[in-house]
This record gives structure tokens, sequence and C-alpha cells, in this order.
């Protein structure tokens, strides 16, 4: 896919999130309006392929906005880029089943390798980087992933517009 209309996309997991994993919370159901707007924002701006880490948290939120772009827009595609095979094996059974619920409305799978080896995750950022002309990212301006990529990306000369936490 053409990078000039490809957007990829980082932010942070339920961790680091003031809200966790309640997404009833308001900030959280802000984020996610404000996520939308910005979608819809860059599909303007002539993006039309997404790419997508699928960790929980923000990527999740951002697959999710992404599909229901498609809704509207039938020319918008999704790509998902899997650190490794077996990325969601710890996670809750009920956030494993969203992901692989997303996973399979995605145009696109791609596993940036197959089995787990430390630096996967950050591999995964480098192809979706690589890959796009535009990074949006959800950052509360904290050090790890999503920091490193907003940094690979700038030193790429890929486009960055951050959605603050």
């Amino acid at each position: 896919m053409d990078p000039s209309v490809t957007c990829c996309f980082s932010g942070h997991r339920p961790s680091k999130l003031p809200w966790g994993l309640d997404e009833s919370d308001p900030r959280c159901l802000e984020l996610k309006a404000e996520l939308s707007a910005r979608l819809l924002g860059v599909y303007e701006a002539g993006f039309r392929h997404f790419i997508c880490g699928m960790a929980a948290g923000c990527d999740l939120y951002f697959a999710e906005a992404v599909l229901a772009l498609r809704e509207e827009y039938p020319d918008v595609t999704l790509e998902a880029a899997i650190p490794c095979d077996g990325q969601a094996n710890g996670w809750p059974a009920p956030l494993r089943a969203r992901q692989e619920a997303l996973i399979a409305a995605c145009d696109e799978v791609r596993f940036v390798q197959h089995r787990y080896a430390p630096g996967c995750m950050q591999k995964r950022n480098r192809y979706m980087v690589d890959h796009a002309g535009l990074l949006l990212a959800c950052y509360d301006g904290t050090s790890g992933g999503t920091r490193n990529t907003i940094l690979y990306a700038r030193s790429q000369g890929c486009q960055t517009i951050l959605i603050d936490l």
C-alpha cells in the first residue's frame, strides 16, 4: 500500500490509561469521540489505508473507529500488524475475543514475526511507521512504546498527529 495514503496508530495500553479497562468512564468516551473525529479528518485529507498494532487499550479503540469509518466510506481499509502469534494469549477472555473479532474484520493481517522474542513490539511499531505517511498517536507524554514510536516516526520524516491524554 502507498505510504502517502496510509495512516498508522500508536497509543497506550489500559495500564497507562487513567480509566484502565473502564470504557464507560467519561474520559474514555471523550477520547473515542476525538479519535473518530480525527480519523474523519485524516480520511478527508486523503488517507484510506490504516494500520493498527492490535494491542489492548487505545489500539483496539482505533481499530473500532476505523471499522466504523469504513461503514460510511467503503474505500477505507484496515490492516492488523501483529507483533507475533499469540499476542493476546495472556489477556482476559473477553478482551481476547474482542481482538479476534477485530482482526477478522481487517482487510489484511500481517504477523511481523511468528514467535515472541524481545523487541517484537518495537519491530511491529517500526513496520507500521515504515509503511505509513502519517502516525496518529494517543499520548500522555510518558516514556514507553508510544513515545518511542513517535520519535521513530519523526526521525523517518513521517507526519505525526498527537491526541493528548
